[in-house]
């Protein structure tokens, strides 16, 4: 019995020593949350991101960690599956500790989150191009919003230079971002003098692939005699099948010229491009501008991946850019505590892999360039237009007119996501 008792307390001495190892270990370590979809319908654009995180944390203990500790990477699958991507996002915050999260790519599931980020006060970084509308204390939007990505194209489009086009096919998928996108959108044809006779609009499920008679609609609206283009808010997927129907079906880019807002480099490379030269993506990156910067990000990329022809794009370059910022800001804090970072944020500066810098604004938006690319028949784009400086990002569309005069400006003690002007003024 005294030898059972000895070896018991011995036992116990050796669990608690086990446990204060572990704690310290956890003490030494910073964790740092994925969330992107690895399966289901968004995974052909979302696991490239969580490849990007990985190689950004790989590249930072190799340069020492960060504050002296090892920076680990926590990676969930939330499948594509909405309600999921809440689940995960609590157990990211609640059992894993992380201290960011890199994550989302569709409207809907970053909706899902939100209410658990800002419960938990946990920082999320939003890679992708959204519908805007939005602004959170615990959210840094680093993708396009409107003002970067789908009026400038849009506009593009009307001008001299993209065809004069005089009529509008709004096509989407049926969730948030395309839904809100266009009711912008529409606002701002309507204040371009542009009918709503001249506009078309239609959405799709996810991973919707049967496009015969959706696009065979697209080609009896444009046969009405006046300039036709096609805006696209396809997502995932269903973007593969919609670009084979256009070549089926003989549908030129010099005919009915379509611009995407989530088709980049990574999507085209399952599809043969060559029927598809000329059509568009709007975007605030892409792989074929040469740069010292992005040559360098390319060189790392494929040395990571072990796969040459893996391509990058713009998400890889939102997602660089907000982990480079969370990094510099945790070293001018001197912690990854959340407050502390997120006031150290606002106005860090990281070099664009196009040139120029990407700055954060205190509406948690970054300031981009705004480019526009034509599909090349090797899968990459040729950029034909480019603003000559970087445009900052707009929370609130003035093009909606409920949203008028809402002012996102987040710094302490002035703390607001949708005060009116007058309101954010009285705090000057």
């Amino acid at each position: 019995m005294k030898l059972y008792r000895a070896a018991a307390g011995a036992g116990a001495i050796i669990a608690l020593l086990a446990g204060l190892r572990t704690a310290s270990a956890a003490e030494d370590t910073i964790k740092v949350g994925v969330l992107h979809s690895l399966s289901g319908t968004m995974a052909i654009s979302e696991t490239t991101l969580k490849d990007t995180v990985l190689m950004m944390v790989d590249d930072l203990n190799k340069k020492g960690g960060l504050l002296g500790k090892k920076v680990e990477a926590v990676v969930v699958d939330p499948a594509s599956n909405w309600p999921l991507f809440a689940e995960k996002a609590r157990e990211l915050l609640e059992k894993d500790k992380v201290a960011v999260v890199f994550g989302c790519w569709t409207s809907v599931s970053r909706k899902s989150v939100l209410p658990v980020f800002e419960q938990d006060n946990g920082l999320l970084f939003y890679p992708v191009q959204y519908e805007g509308e939005e602004s959170s204390n615990n959210v840094f939007y680093t993708g396009a919003a409107p003002n970067q990505q789908a009026i400038p194209a849009v506009d593009y489009l009307m001008g001299k230079d993209g065809g004069e086009a005089k009529r509008f096919v709004l096509e989407g998928t049926d969730y948030v971002y395309p839904r809100t996108t266009n009711k912008i959108l529409r606002a701002f044809l309507h204040s371009k003098g542009i009918a709503d006779g001249d506009i078309l609009e239609n959405y799709t499920p996810f991973g919707f692939s049967d496009w015969q008679t959706e696009v065979a609609k697209i080609k009896q609206f444009a046969s009405a005699g006046k300039k036709t283009a096609v805006i696209s808010t396809i997502n995932g997927d269903a973007n593969v099948p919609f670009y084979k129907e256009l070549a089926n079906q003989g549908i030129k880019a010099s005919d009915i010229p379509v611009v995407a807002f989530s088709v980049g480099e990574e999507e085209l490379a399952g599809i043969d491009t060559r029927s598809l030269v000329g059509h568009l993506a709007a975007w605030n990156y892409f792989e074929s501008v040469k740069t010292p910067e992005n040559q360098a990000f390319i060189k790392q990329w494929h040395a990571y991946v072990q796969n040459d022809k893996r391509t990058t794009n713009d998400p890889m370059e939102a997602t660089y850019i907000g982990f480079k910022m969370w990094t510099q800001a945790v070293l001018q804090a001197g912690t990854t505590d959340v407050n502390a970072v997120r006031q150290a944020l606002y106005g860090q500066r990281v070099r664009n892999l196009t040139g120029g810098e990407a700055v954060m604004n205190s509406n948690h938006h970054l300031s981009k360039p705004v480019m526009i690319g034509e599909i090349r028949p090797d899968g990459q784009f040729n950029v034909v237009f480019k603003t000559k400086d970087v445009i900052k990002a707009d929370a609130w569309s003035p093009f909606i007119a409920e949203d008028k005069g809402k002012v996102a400006d987040w710094p302490f003690p002035w703390a607001c996501g949708n005060c009116t002007e007058p309101r954010f003024k009285a705090y000057q």
